[in-house]
């Protein structure tokens, strides 16, 4: 059985991710989408909420795809989770210099777990979870980003937390 991991932070998911989740899925037998924390950012939502939503937003999507938080190296995730694939979306080139130095230091800590690289569809490169909460915090339209039940609750986050700026 083949098994890859697609992890990330998103907050929030994107139709981004959900592109590549859908892409992934048909490359490997088990798709497992890793949720993690990344300690260089201020997540919107706690890991909990997070997980769930991403649960929800890939429930329609074909494929044995399972949701898993976690929080240890990747390489040690994967293993657990017995993959033999890292999946990892390139939108730019600014994505791929990070994402090869990631991979060769993966390969570095277990070269037994092979980095694949999907590019994203060309409509949705722009898209990043860090752009679409910045244009949710100025009052922007972030629905052309992201489903519509992620933009209820980004709306709802930031209203909550007061985060509101800018005016429209």
């Amino acid at each position: 059985m083949r098994v890859g991991v697609y992890p990330g932070t998103f907050d929030p998911i994107t139709l981004g991710h959900m592109d590549i989740i859908r892409r992934g899925a048909k490359l490997v037998d088990r798709l497992v989408i890793g949720v993690t924390t990344n300690i260089t950012k201020s997540p919107l939502f706690d890991d909990d909420e997070r997980i769930a939503m991403v649960k929800r937003e890939v429930a329609a999507i074909e494929g044995d795809i399972q949701v898993v938080g976690f929080n240890s190296l990747l390489m040690d995730f994967a293993q657990r989770e017995g993959a033999t694939v890292i999946v990892r979306g390139l939108r730019a080139v600014a994505d791929f210099e990070y994402e090869y130095q990631m991979a060769g230091m993966n390969q570095q800590l277990n070269d037994r777990i092979e980095t694949v690289f999907l590019m994203a569809d060309v409509g949705l490169q722009p898209i990043a979870s860090r752009l679409v909460k910045e244009i949710a915090i100025f009052g922007g339209e972030i629905h052309k980003f992201v489903t519509p039940a992620v933009c209820k609750a980004v709306i709802a986050r930031i209203a909550e937390r007061g985060l509101r700026q800018g005016e429209r």
